[in-house]
């Protein structure tokens, strides 16, 4: 966040201006978030908001990079455990924050703020989360190659880009949910195994 030399910003005010621009991006989209927006919904002035985010980019990028999207799974017991664990959020519907972040997927492709807002909310929780599958694997003595790692990684991302652009709520049936652990995923990381072993 930005600032100008003079009196101090109020801590109060800017989340609620961040509230408003998740509000705003959840409900309405990307294109409809602009400074009168936020500052007539927020009942606050322009001057306020441009103090703090000289671009509608940079509100966008802070109000989202707060967001952890991928949660680190605690220890199943097991690697198949895990791994569903992992992907999980996947069977329920989008969230007030996963549609606020839904709605910058397309204009994050040419804009660098955006981008950085959803590498913090996603990308860079996801590495840590898989990584973190890795951690237990490895202490369960049955390590997992880096490579293999960096493929699950980048198939689970691929899902998550799926859920926030595709028609529908977002979420995988359990049925479907099964299929991708067992056919999918497991398969990416432990080919030698049975994909259904638990």
């Amino acid at each position: 966040m930005s600032g100008t030399p003079g009196r101090p910003l109020s801590a109060e005010l800017s989340e609620q201006l961040l509230a408003v621009a998740v509000d705003i991006l959840a409900e309405e989209g990307w294109g409809r978030l602009n400074s009168d927006r936020v500052a007539a919904r927020a009942h606050a002035g322009k001057a306020g908001i441009y103090r703090r985010w000289p671009t509608m980019s940079a509100l966008a990028r802070h109000a989202v990079s707060r967001f952890r999207l991928v949660d680190r799974p605690e220890d199943t017991g097991t690697l198949r455990g895990d791994v569903s664990a992992l992907v999980d959020r996947l069977r329920r519907p989008l969230s007030h924050e996963e549609c606020a972040v839904a709605s910058l997927v397309g204009a994050a492709r040419h804009d660098d703020e955006l981008r950085a807002g959803l590498d913090a909310a996603l990308v860079r929780p996801l590495a840590l989360a898989v990584s973190s599958v890795g951690d237990c694997a490895t202490a369960r003595d049955e390590p997992i190659p880096e490579a293999r790692l960096a493929l699950l990684r980048s198939v689970i991302e691929a899902f998550y880009w799926q859920r926030y652009t595709a028609a529908g709520d977002g979420s995988l049936s359990d049925e479907r949910l099964e299929r991708l652990v067992d056919d999918v995923l497991m398969p990416l990381i432990a080919p030698e195994r049975e994909s259904a072993a638990v």
